[in-house]
Parts: C-alpha cells; sequence; structure tokens
C-alpha cells in the first residue's frame, strides 16, 4: 500500500507550469514553457503534493496584461480505495496567491489574448534602451516605467505580477500596496504583432521609501524580479541602473539600500555601482593605490547617493583592477588592505574570548576555545579572501564587456 501511494506524490516545481502567451499557438509550444524555483510557501518545505499522477498546474499568463489561465490536469486521482486516504487540496492553495477573474477554459483566455492590442505600460517613462537578439537577428526594444497605485488598472495588474514571486524568490512576501511610500518599476519589451506594436512584461523592482530625521529618506529595494525568460540577457543592471539614477536625481535621498538582498543581487549592485563610480576622480589609479579614504566616501554618497558600505566594495573591485596581482609587493597590498576588513569578525571573537577569560570557570572556558579555533579562522579568512577576488574578477570582466 506504501508504495502504491507513493505513486501519487508529485514535485510541485515539476507540475507547475509556467508560460508567457504572445499568439495562441505559445499554448502548444512546450519550448516557451518554464518551472517554478521554489513552491515551499505554497506546498510546504517538500514542495510535493498527494493525491495525483502526472499532475500538471497550469499558469499561463497573456505576456502584456498577465490575464491568467489556471487549470489542473493530471491522469488519475486517488480515490476511497486506498483507506480513505484524500488527495491533496491543489485549487484552494494557488487560489490563495493568484487573484480573482482568471481563466479556467483555453477559449476565454485566447478571447483575452486578442486584447492584447490594448495594453500599453503604466506611468512614467524613464528609460529605452536595446537589445541584440541573435535568434531573431535584430534589435529588440525595452522599456522602463516608474508606477504607482493611482495609475488606472495598475492595482490589478500588480496583483497578478506579484504571484511570480511565490515561485522565484525564496522568502517572498505580498506588500501592502495601501502605503504611499511604495515605488514601483517595470520593465517592458516592445513587439510586433500583426503590424501592431505590444508590449510584454519582462521584470519589476518594488522600493520603499524610509524616513530619516530630519528630512531626508533612504529608498531601500525590497522586491526585484526579472522573469526566467528574460534572464541573462542584462535587463537587470538595466533596471537596477535606471532606479539608481531616478533616485541619485532627487535631493531629499541620502542613499539607496536592499532589503536581505541575495548574493545574485549584491553581484548585480556590485556591477552597476562600479560603472556608475569608475569615472569619479576619488577612484582614479592613483588614489587607489593609496587605500580607501574618507574622499572616496563623500563623493560616492554625494554625487551617488552611494552608502560607506557599498563605496568600500567599489573601492576593492576598481583596486583590483588596477593592481598587478603578479606584482609580489602589490599583491601583497591588496590581499592585506582587503584581510584587514575581512578579519574584523574574528577579531571580535578574539575579544569575546579575552572577556571570557577574566569570567568563566576554567571547564567553561576550554568549552569556548573549542568553538574558536584559530587556525580555522585563518583557512576561513584565506577562503573568503580568494572568493571575493573571483567574484570581483567576474564583475571586472564583466564591466570590460559592457
Amino acid at each position: 500500500m506504501e508504495k502504491k501511494l507513493a505513486e501519487y506524490k508529485c514535485n510541485t516545481n515539476e507540475a507547475i507550469q509556467l508560460k508567457l502567451v504572445r499568439f495562441a499557438e505559445d499554448l502548444d509550444n512546450d519550448s516557451t514553457t518554464f518551472n517554478p524555483e521554489y513552491s515551499h510557501q505554497i506546498f510546504g518545505d517538500d514542495e510535493t503534493v498527494f493525491g495525483y499522477k502526472g499532475l500538471k498546474i497550469i499558469l499561463y499568463y497573456n505576456a502584456g496584461n498577465l490575464s491568467t489561465l489556471f487549470r489542473i490536469e493530471y491522469a488519475s486521482k486517488v480515490s476511497e480505495n486506498f483507506d480513505c486516504v484524500e488527495a491533496d487540496d491543489v485549487e484552494s492553495k494557488i487560489r490563495e496567491i493568484i487573484p480573482p477573474g482568471f481563466c479556467t477554459n483555453t477559449d476565454d483566455f485566447i478571447s483575452l489574448l486578442e486584447k492584447e492590442v490594448n495594453f500599453k505600460p503604466f506611468g512614467t517613462l524613464l528609460h529605452t534602451y536595446s537589445v541584440h537578439n541573435k535568434e531573431a537577428g535584430e534589435n529588440i526594444t525595452y522599456e522602463i516605467y516608474k508606477a504607482d497605485m493611482t495609475c488606472t488598472g495598475f492595482r490589478e495588474y500588480h496583483e497578478r505580477l506579484q504571484t511570480f514571486l511565490m515561485w522565484f524568490i525564496e522568502t517572498a512576501s505580498f506588500i501592502d500596496v495601501d502605503d504611499e511610500r511604495w515605488n514601483y518599476f517595470l520593465v517592458f519589451e516592445k513587439y510586433n504583432k500583426d503590424g501592431a506594436t505590444l508590449f510584454a512584461t519582462v521584470g519589476y523592482m518594488t522600493v520603499y521609501n524610509y524616513y530619516v530625521y530630519p528630512d531626508k529618506t533612504r529608498p531601500r529595494v525590497s522586491q526585484m524580479l526579472i522573469l526566467p525568460p528574460f534572464q541573462g540577457e542584462g535587463h537587470g543592471a538595466q533596471l537596477f541602473e535606471t532606479v539608481h539614477r531616478y533616485y541619485i536625481s532627487s535631493p531629499v535621498v541620502l542613499d539607496i539600500t536592499a532589503e536581505d538582498p541575495s548574493e545574485n543581487y549584491v553581484k548585480l549592485r556590485d556591477f552597476v555601482l562600479v560603472k556608475l563610480c569608475q569615472d569619479l576622480p576619488c577612484f582614479s589609479p592613483d588614489k587607489l593605490m593609496q587605500g580607501f579614504s574618507q574622499d572616496m566616501v563623500t563623493e560616492a554618497q554625494q554625487k551617488l547617493k552611494i552608502n560607506k558600505q557599498h563605496a568600500r566594495r567599489v573601492y576593492e573591485i576598481l583596486r583590483l583592477r588596477v593592481t598587478d596581482m603578479g606584482d609580489a609587493e602589490q599583491s601583497r597590498g591588496y590581499r592585506l588592505d582587503i584581510k584587514r576588513r575581512l578579519i574584523g569578525p574574528y577579531k571580535k571573537k578574539q575579544r569575546d574570548l579575552a572577556k571570557m577569560r577574566r569570567c568563566l570557570r576554567p571547564e567553561e572556558l576550554t568549552n569556548q576555545m573549542n568553538q574558536i579555533d584559530i587556525s580555522m579562522q585563518h583557512e576561513q579568512l584565506e577562503e573568503s579572501f580568494q572568493q571575493l577576488v573571483s567574484d570581483y574578477r567576474r564583475i571586472i570582466e564583466r564591466l570590460a564587456q559592457a
């Protein structure tokens, strides 16, 4: 019986099928389908559902307005013959995150697809750029807009858009859209269909404007997502730079931060901020070789709204670019400079240990000493340094290609 029941267990990351539909024929084109990276927030940590064979959870979206087709298909479903075991209620779980008004049959969805010609981006156009598409052999145009909840139809559109967060951001949550301190930045692709220009949703970013006493704000990036069909094409960097430049122009903005940034976001931020800072006088090669300075902190903050922590990373990347790591003296100088920063947490542990020597009994001290292995710390420090240099080199390579 246990073996038979196991046959009705489905991985939800594989079962969920997502699609951004531009043409009716996309519905039957498997190459346009993509799957979630995560589904644990809806279906639990093991990301599985029970009760179905061949389960398909279909979530198709019109490419622009994101009108939704939701349907569940399966080859077979458990019956009460299995000791009164019931199948999981998949539909109710999906309904918790997708807004009402979705289609459940293909004909209705296609009729909405025909209305996509009327869809236009929300808000104010901030930036236009193009990316060369090798398959099409032409440049594709993209536009970035700033929107808010006063834009007609945007609230409903955002409700559909934010559902993607649950599938692609590990700790995603929906925001309070009634709070007017939120800003929304959206990326769209322009494409042609039957001689008309249409717009497809590419990705977006949400930013919350925190108050800083006495008269400043600190925008904090909360969510950023480029949809999977568009990833790896440079849209994240375009969106980040456009948003950053938008806030640079505001005299009330102190600096720009991010909420719990992922590793990929940090790498993207490093790339864009280095690109923006590399021509500032304080980051000239001769000044970089003199070490991190207050001038760098001041100029980065005043001209580009970059805080001290981020300015330090910019300095480290740009200094690596002008350092001859084959030269023993230059290499040693760079290594020591970076490790002086990295060693901060380890020095704190040593200070804590000194306090413990004064306060703890011998047996308690021995226990704590076992947790603070100095040789292990040196190994970890070297590993951190090598990983950092590897990450920095990739950013330098990308800058050379930009």
